[in-house]
C-alpha cells in the first residue's frame, strides 16, 4: 500500500504520478488534434471522462453580468444595481502595468504558447514533485479564463459551480479542447482582456475596473505598478491575499509579483525594489449594490423599477426571460424620477412624520398627461432593520409591485362619485337633504342588473353640525357623508365603479371594487401610486394616463451598446372635459375654503384637492394636484393597528387625526418645493351657481361634536358589503358592527373595510 504523509495528504510519489497523468493527458489532447487514434489512450473511457471528439467544437460565451445603473430623469445616478460588480472595458484602458503584472505572475510564457503550456507542465510538475504538494499550477491563462466562462455560466447555481470547477480530468479534458478553440479565434490580446474582465478579485469585484474602483478609487487605465501588482496578486487566492483584511499577506504576495516582472524584464530591478517599499496605499470604496443605496431617498422608486422590469411582458415573455436579462446587466436606465421633486418629497415627508413615530406617511407625484411617476417616497426608510422603522415593502404601491395591500382613501373617493354622476347627467347645483344621520336608501342598483338590497344601515357625517340641506359645492368642501350617500343611491353603483376603473383607480390587492353604496366613503384599499395617477385625470381635463416609471434604457453587451423597448404610457379619456374642469372647480373650493385649507399653495398657484380620513382613524389622507403635478399623500399604521387619536406624529401632539391636519402639510410642502420656478397654469373654471348655504361647520382637529366613530358599514368580507348584493329584492346579510377586530399580526396594509370611512 502507498505511503501517505503524516498530514494525511499524498505521498511525493503519488503528487508526481499524479501531476503526471495530467502532463501525460494534455500531451494526448494535443495528439488528439492530429490523430483520432488518441481515443486509445483511455480518454474515452466510460465513467472516468468524456471522449475528445465528442466534445462540442464552440464554447459558447455568453455575455459577462454587469452593474446596471439607474437614472433620474436628468442623468443623475440613483443607484447601481447588480448580480456581481463588473464594468466591462477594453484592453486599451486597462494600464500596460496590469497587463504585464498580471501575465507575469499567471502565465509567463503567455505569448509564447499555444493553449497549452508542455513546458509550464512539465516545470510545474517537477515543483510539485520537490515540494511535496501542488505549488504551483499549470494553467495556462487561456485555459483560466475557460475555466472562468464556465463559472460564469453558472451563475448562482451552487451546484452548477462546484461542477465548473471540479478537479476531474473530464472538466481538464473540456477546458483544454475549449482553449484551444479560443486560441485560434481570439488571439492573445483578445483572451487577456477577456481574462482581466471575468476574473474575481475578491471584495465583490469582478473585473479588474471593478476592482480598482473597489480598491483604490480610479479607473483601471490608471493603475501604477505597485497597485497593479497588488491586484494581479489577488487573483490565485482572494481569500488569503485581501489587502483589506490582510494587509501583511497582500503585501508579501504583490512584492513577489514585483519581483517577478522585474525578473522577466517588465521593470527593471530598481523600479521593483522603489515599488516594495510603496505601502499599499488603499482608497477602499466600499460595494454599493442595491436599492438600498439608492440617493435622495430613491430606494423605493428604484425598487419599483426593478418591480416593472421583472413583471412587465415588454421585456421577455417569461419571468425567467426578464429576471436573466436583468440579472445579467449592464443596463443603463433612465427613469422618470424628477430630481427636484423628489428631493421635496423627502424633506416634507422628514419633516412632518419622524422615522420613529408609531405611524408612517407615503407620499407620490405623478405629472399629468404623461403618466410619469416624478416622486415617491415614504417616512420609514428603504432597509431591512426593523428596530430602526426601515422597510422593504413600498407603501406606495400596489401588492403585486412590493407594495402593501392598500389603505381605505376614505372621503378621497367622493371625487370620483361625483365625477360618475356629473358624467350621467347631473347638474353641479344638486341638492340632497343630507342629514346629519341616516340610514343608507334602498334598493340601489348595481352592475349586472343586480341590486344592493340592505335596510336599517346607518351612515352619519362627522359633526352634528352638519345637516343639510347642502348642494354639490359645499358637500364636496365639507365633505358631508350623507350627501354622497344619497348622490351614489341616486345614480347607482355601477357607474361609480365604471368611473373608477376609467380613471385607474383600482384596490391596492387586484381584487374587484365592491357593488356598495359604502364605496362612496373610500372603504375599498388603495395605494397613493393609484390615487395620485387617478387625479391626474382630473388635472388632464379628463385624460387618464397609465402610471410609468422608465424613460428608456439601454444594454451594454459584447462591446456592443442597444436600445430596449421600454414601457409606454396608455391614454384614454376617462370623462369630458366638462366633467373634469367642473371637479376642478370644486376640488379647488376644498383648499380655499373647505376641510383642505392648510393644503392650499396661495393665490399664485391655483391647486385643487380633497381631504379623507377613514373610520377609528386607522388612515388620513390629502390628495390633490395643479395643472402640472398630481399628488396623493397618506399616513397611518401600516399594520392598520394604531388608531391616530392620543398620538404624536411628526412632535406633535394629535387628539385626532383629520386629513386636512396631517397629510395635507405635507402635501403642501412637497409640492410647493416640486412646483418651485416651472409655471403656475390656470384650470379652467366653470361657473356653478350657489346653492343653499345656510349652515357651515366649524371642524377643529382637537375638538368632534358627534360621535367621532361612526357605524361600522361596508366590510369587505360578509354582511352589506357583499352581502347585501341580490338579483331580486331579498334582503342580505347585515353590516358588521364597529367592534370589528383586526386579527394579531395582520398587517401590509390589510384593513377590515368596516366603518363609514368617509370622513373630513
Amino acid at each position: 500500500m502507498p505511503k501517505k504523509r503524516s498530514g494525511g495528504g499524498l505521498s511525493t510519489t503519488q503528487q508526481a504520478a499524479k501531476f503526471l497523468g495530467v502532463s501525460v493527458l494534455a500531451g494526448a489532447v494535443m495528439a488528439g488534434i492530429a490523430l483520432p487514434a488518441a481515443g486509445a489512450l483511455g480518454l474515452a473511457a466510460k465513467g472516468s471522462v468524456e471522449g475528445f471528439d465528442e466534445i462540442p467544437a464552440n464554447l459558447k460565451r455568453p455575455p459577462l453580468s454587469q452593474r446596471t445603473t439607474i437614472l433620474d430623469a436628468e442623468g443623475g445616478q440613483i443607484a447601481t444595481v447588480y448580480s456581481r460588480d463588473r464594468t466591462v472595458v477594453d484592453l486599451k484602458d486597462i494600464s500596460p502595468y496590469m497587463q504585464k503584472a498580471i501575465v507575469a505572475i499567471e502565465d509567463a510564457r503567455f505569448y509564447q504558447h499555444g493553449a497549452i503550456d508542455l513546458k509550464g507542465v512539465l516545470r510545474a510538475l517537477n515543483r510539485n514533485a520537490q515540494s511535496g504538494g501542488v505549488a504551483e499550477g499549470a494553467s495556462t491563462l487561456t485555459q483560466q479564463y475557460v475555466k472562468n466562462v464556465f463559472v460564469e455560466e453558472a451563475g448562482d447555481d451552487q451546484e452548477k459551480v462546484a461542477q465548473a470547477t471540479q478537479q476531474t480530468l473530464g472538466r481538464k479534458i473540456r477546458e483544454l479542447k475549449y482553449a484551444i478553440q479560443v486560441e485560434e479565434e481570439l488571439g492573445k490580446k483578445k483572451i487577456l482582456e477577456n481574462y482581466l474582465n471575468i476574473t474575481f478579485f475578491g471584495q465583490q469585484a469582478y473585473g479588474v475596473e471593478a476592482a480598482s474602483q473597489r480598491y483604490f478609487s480610479k479607473s483601471a487605465k490608471k493603475l501604477k505598478v505597485q497597485e497593479a501588482a497588488l491586484l494581479a496578486g489577488i487573483v490565485q487566492s482572494p481569500s488569503r491575499y485581501d489587502p483589506v483584511n490582510d494587509e501583511a499577506e497582500a503585501t508579501k504576495r504583490r512584492n513577489i509579483v514585483l519581483q517577478r516582472m522585474a525578473d522577466l524584464g517588465d521593470i527593471s530591478q530598481a523600479e521593483a525594489d522603489k515599488a516594495k517599499r510603496t505601502p499599499l496605499g488603499l482608497k477602499v470604496s466600499k460595494p454599493k449594490n442595491g436599492c438600498i443605496t439608492a440617493v435622495k431617498g430613491g430606494g423605493f422608486f428604484c425598487d419599483y423599477v426593478r418591480q416593472v422590469f421583472l413583471k412587465d411582458p415588454v421585456f421577455g415573455k417569461t419571468k425567467e426571460d426578464r429576471a436573466k436579462i436583468w440579472n445579467q446587466g449592464g443596463l443603463t436606465v433612465r427613469t422618470t424620477m424628477d430630481p427636484q421633486a423628489q428631493k421635496s418629497v423627502q424633506r416634507s415627508v422628514k419633516k412632518h412624520v419622524y422615522q420613529k413615530d408609531e405611524v408612517a406617511t407615503a407620499a407620490t407625484i405623478v405629472e399629468p398627461g404623461t403618466g410619469k411617476i416624478l416622486a415617491m417616497g415614504q417616512s420609514r426608510p428603504y432597509g431591512i432593520d426593523v428596530k430602526k422603522n426601515e422597510t422593504s415593502i413600498n407603501l406606495s404601491v400596489d401588492q403585486n409591485m412590493n407594495g402593501g395591500a392598500g389603505y381605505q382613501p376614505g372621503s378621497t373617493f367622493k371625487p370620483i362619485v361625483a365625477a360618475a354622476a356629473l358624467e350621467d347627467g347631473m347638474p353641479p347645483t344638486q341638492v340632497y337633504p343630507s342629514p346629519y344621520k341616516m340610514d343608507y336608501p334602498s334598493p340601489v342598483s348595481a352592475c349586472d342588473g343586480r341590486t344592493w338590497n340592505e335596510k336599517g344601515v346607518p351612515v352619519e357625517n362627522e359633526n352634528t353640525s352638519e345637516v343639510g340641506p347642502y348642494d354639490m359645492k359645499d358637500a364636496t368642501a365639507k365633505s358631508v357623508n350623507t350627501y354622497f350617500v344619497e348622490m351614489i343611491s341616486d345614480i347607482g353603483i355601477c357607474p361609480v365603479t365604471t368611473m373608477a376603473k376609467k380613471m385607474g383607480v383600482e384596490r391596492a390587492d387586484g381584487g374587484d371594487l365592491a357593488q356598495a353604496p359604502s364605496i362612496a366613503l373610500g372603504t375599498m384599499e388603495m395605494s397613493p401610486l393609484t390615487m395620485a395617477a387617478g387625479y391626474a385625470s382630473f388635472a388632464s381635463r379628463g385624460m387618464y394616463c397609465t402610471p410609468i416609471a422608465i424613460e428608456s434604457i439601454t444594454q451594454k453587451a459584447g462591446g456592443k451598446t442597444k436600445s430596449l423597448e421600454v414601457p409606454k404610457s396608455t391614454c384614454r379619456r376617462a370623462m369630458s372635459e366638462t366633467t373634469a374642469d367642473t371637479i376642478n372647480t370644486l376640488l379647488q373650493g376644498v383648499v380655499e375654503d373647505g376641510t383642505g385649507t392648510e393644503a392650499g399653495l396661495g393665490a399664485s398657484r391655483p391647486s385643487a384637492g380633497k381631504t379623507g380620513t377613514t373610520d377609528e382613524r386607522y388612515a388620513a389622507w390629502f390628495v390633490g394636484y395643479t395643472p402640472n403635478m398630481a399628488g396623493a399623500v397618506w399616513v397611518g399604521d401600516p399594520k392598520h393597528e394604531r388608531k391616530m387619536q392620543s398620538i404624536s406624529i411628526g412632535g406633535v401632539w394629535h387628539s385626532k387625526v383629520f386629513g386636512g391636519k396631517v397629510p395635507g402639510p405635507i402635501w403642501r410642502d412637497m409640492m410647493e418645493g416640486a412646483l418651485a420656478g416651472k409655471e403656475a397654469p390656470n384650470f379652467n373654471i366653470v361657473h356653478i351657481p350657489d346653492g343653499d348655504k345656510d349652515r357651515d361647520r366649524d371642524e377643529d382637529d382637537d375638538e368632534d361634536n358627534g360621535n367621532g366613530d361612526g357605524n361600522g358599514n361596508g366590510n369587505g368580507n360578509n354582511g352589506g358589503l357583499l352581502g347585501g348584493l341580490t338579483d331580486g329584492g331579498t334582503d342580505g346579510g347585515a353590516f358588521p358592527t364597529p367592534s370589528f377586530s383586526i386579527p394579531e399580526g395582520w398587517w401590509r396594509g390589510q384593513t377590515s373595510g368596516n366603518g363609514n370611512g368617509g370622513r373630513d
